[in-house]
């Protein structure tokens, strides 16, 4: 690279300059804060560590968006995080080992080695909630609510929220006998809702005429809650897992009008995020004029099975640069700061103390300094006047 374009970053990692850098940091404070109040503790997870241990279990599909490396001290391959979640669920397995449920949450950059679509970035503030111990609605409707508050701090409007659930998938594959291959075509074109595509698959599957037309099926189970009862329908032959499955939808969905009676629920039955990761259901949020979702999560209770625990868990997780984007971007340049003079006088340091102990920004000017003043965000500047160090506009 030429001297005059290293500056440049690499594609999908940005940085914050510092009016961006505050508003992102004042909002991570009030998440983190809503967060303990609700019982969610704190866990800071290492940025780098043995790739096997961040790829193993359902972490495996982790595998193409992991930076990979050599440790010159141990020689073991090393994987920089490209999600916190499997890195939350050893802690509860390994560190906490709780019987009681376990509520975590967490904060920190991960690095993927391509965007997935869900923030654009490849350096992600990712910022979740995970609820360890506790298999069922309520622990589902939980996670969704705090969620829910999550996008209402960030500042974000006409939220509705997208549910699903992979067991409806995985059991009709199952049922069909599709070996490996075969599900993960079926798959890739039900995420695109590619419906010639998808007919094209079925048919060269060689099922019977009930399968086949269940599997068709899938694709169009989206929309109102009337698309429970029409899957009861349509999927009345299919395992009773199936079954199960939707009416664990409608459950949630219920439990959910009842904490949230204003949130639009839109069912995807054949909504698939993260499909070889999670358990269960599975949900994201939208909000008008963004393709992608802006939050997501879902129950994934086999997590812990490969620590040697595998604890029920749901949680979600979300891009804090995403919402703060779509949401209260208010990333205004620092003003109002007082600017003092560089001047050795015991009774202006007391002073500058006593403001910033108060909460004021004050700056001290350096000597033979250059540029204006506001370039600093100042606004006043300390003025000695009859013995004391008074405020005055500059």
């Amino acid at each position: 690279m030429s001297r005059d374009k290293s500056w440049l970053l690499p594609e999908g990692i940005d940085e914050l300059l510092p009016a961006r850098a505050r508003a992102l940091e004042t909002l991570r404070r009030e998440l983190l804060d809503c967060y303990t109040t609700w019982g969610y503790q704190l866990v800071i997870t290492p940025f780098i560590e043995f790739l096997e241990s961040l790829l193993t279990g359902t972490g495996e599909d982790l595998d193409l968006q992991t930076f990979q490396l050599t440790d010159q001290v141990s020689g073991r391959q090393l994987g920089l995080r490209a999600d916190i979640t499997p890195q939350a669920a050893r802690i509860d397995v390994h560190r906490l080992r709780h019987e009681a449920p376990t509520r975590l949450c967490y904060i920190g950059s991960v690095l993927r080695t391509r965007g997935d679509g869900f923030s654009g970035s490849r350096s992600p503030l990712q910022i979740g909630a995970e609820l360890y111990g506790h298999a069922g609605v309520d622990s589902d409707v939980e996670i969704v609510c705090l969620m829910m508050e999550t996008l209402r701090l960030a500042g974000l409007d006409d939220v509705y929220l997208d549910l699903g659930h992979v067991g409806i998938f995985r059991n009709l594959a199952g049922a069909a006998g599709l070996d490996e291959g075969q599900e993960a075509e079926l798959f890739e074109a039900l995420q695109r809702k590619a419906v010639a595509e998808i007919e094209q698959l079925i048919e060269g599957f060689g099922l019977d005429a009930t399968m086949r037309g269940m599997l068709l099926a899938l694709a169009g189970l989206n929309g109102g809650v009337e698309v429970l009862q029409q899957a009861r329908e349509v999927l009345a032959k299919a395992p009773a897992e199936v079954a199960a499955a939707i009416d664990y939808v409608e459950a949630v969905a219920n439990r959910l009008h009842y904490y949230l009676p204003d949130l639009p629920v839109h069912f995807d039955l054949a909504e698939l995020r993260a499909y070889h990761y999670q358990t269960g259901v599975v949900f994201a949020a939208f909000v008008p004029g963004v393709g992608q979702e802006v939050a997501r999560g879902g129950r994934y209770d086999e997590i812990g099975k490969v620590f040697g625990r595998a604890r029920p868990a749901t949680g979600f997780s979300a891009d804090l640069k995403t919402l703060m984007r779509q949401g209260r971007d208010s990333s205004e340049p620092l003003v109002g700061a007082v600017l003092a003079p560089s001047v050795t006088d015991p009774t202006l340091q007391a002073r500058i103390a006593e403001l910033r102990a108060a909460g004021s920004v004050v700056v001290q000017e350096l000597p033979g300094q250059s540029g204006d003043p506001a370039e600093m965000g100042c606004t006043h500047r300390l003025h000695k006047q009859a013995g004391s160090w008074d405020l005055i506009p500059l």
